[in-house]
């Protein structure tokens, strides 16, 4: 699996999320849907 890390203002996230999940999920057409998990918190371990 592969993890990345975006360090955002509190009030952006809800507006950074789709935008981050789409991206993500269209950046390469596969033959198999690629499904993205997005969560948050105040350090790694709140975000898992």
């Amino acid at each position: 699996h592969d993890e990345l890390v975006f360090d955002v203002l509190k009030t952006e996230l809800d507006a950074l999320t789709p935008l981050i999940r789409n991206e993500m999920e269209s950046a390469h057409q596969l033959s198999v849907p690629l499904v993205v998990d997005i969560s948050s918190g105040n350090n790694w371990l709140e975000a898992h």
